[in-house]
């Protein structure tokens, strides 16, 4: 994992760096409920940088809790408003269904981990993006691929409470 390049900035409101990470017992319990293992990359994350917005204001990559507490609501919506068949190949409706919303981006792609694999599903297209096995390969695809938006090589990464993260 290549996380050690990051610049940790202070908080726009608070102006400190504090940061608000996740403990071990927190990702063992979210990967029990929901029958899953978090790659290597994804637990280094939050246990290191936990939330906050990576990139400027680009990737943000959710704590335990925040997943376990945001995931019907996120797979209500999936089911209500799909519209991602030109990704069929890559991945089907159920299978979107059975995955874990891990993140996002400012732009509204949401990042989705099944099976050891993370996947983008964009705001702004119908086709579904296998990124990668870890979060590594999936921040370095999301920031550097020009896909979704215009490739930039800035890794700064701005800490914020994940009690003021806005659906």
């Amino acid at each position: 994992m290549n996380f050690d390049n990051y610049k940790i900035i202070p908080n726009y409101k608070t102006n400190t760096t504090d940061l608000f990470v996740a403990d071990n017992a927190e990702i063992l319990a979210c990967e029990k409920t929901l029958n899953i293992v978090f790659d290597q990359d994804y637990k280094e994350y939050v246990l290191t940088y936990g939330s906050g917005i990576l990139g400027g204001t680009y990737v943000r990559i959710f704590l335990p809790e925040t997943i376990i507490l945001t995931l019907q609501e996120w797979k209500d919506r999936i089911t209500e408003y799909w519209f991602w068949d030109e990704g069929a190949a890559i991945l089907r409706k159920e299978e979107v269904l059975n995955s874990i919303r891990i993140g996002d981006t400012f732009d509204g792609d949401e990042i989705i981990f099944l099976k050891n694999e993370y996947f983008i599903l964009p705001r702004n297209s119908e086709m579904i993006y296998k990124t990668g096995n870890t979060l590594e390969e999936t921040i370095t695809w999301l920031c550097s691929s020009g896909i979704l938006t215009e490739a930039f090589s800035e890794r700064e990464f701005e800490p914020f409470d994940p009690g003021d993260l806005e659906e």
